[in-house]
């Protein structure tokens, strides 16, 4: 009888840990898609609600860098293969962002290295990294 109760309690805490999972990885995905598409119509002061609230207290984006970003249009985003876990609370991805400046129609493309942090508390992944980086040719 033991030994079936400690079978079943060993069942039911994997199920739960499976459940946490995921719920876990289907908001990553959600996060992540959602994130693409902001950044895709190039709505980067939507995007930068993605940014963890700590890291926007600590380095909030300029006007002069806001209108920065407004002076491209964003004309592609290509994730690769994806995040790549590290543990279960962190991912990172390398991201090629494609941006035309409006004023010259030159295109360049930018290479964005994301970090995502799982916040356990509130379930929801934040951009720890910051907005992609334009400023650098």
């Amino acid at each position: 009888m033991r030994r079936i109760l400690t079978t079943l309690v060993a069942f039911a805490t994997l199920s739960l840990c499976g459940c946490a999972t995921n719920q876990r990885n289907d908001a990553l995905t959600t996060t992540l898609n959602a994130y693409a598409s902001t950044v895709r119509w190039g709505d980067f002061k939507a995007a930068e609600q993605f940014v963890d609230p700590k890291v926007r207290e600590a380095h909030p984006v300029s006007s002069l860098e806001m209108a920065r970003y407004d002076q491209y249009k964003v004309s592609g985003y290509d994730d690769g293969n994806g995040p790549t876990p590290h543990g279960d609370l962190e991912v990172t991805q390398v991201v090629q962002v494609n941006l035309v400046n409006l004023n010259t129609q030159s295109e360049r493309t930018v290479t964005d290295h994301q970090t995502w942090h799982y916040d356990a508390t509130s379930k929801h992944w934040w951009l720890v990294s910051g907005l992609p980086d334009i400023s650098r040719q």
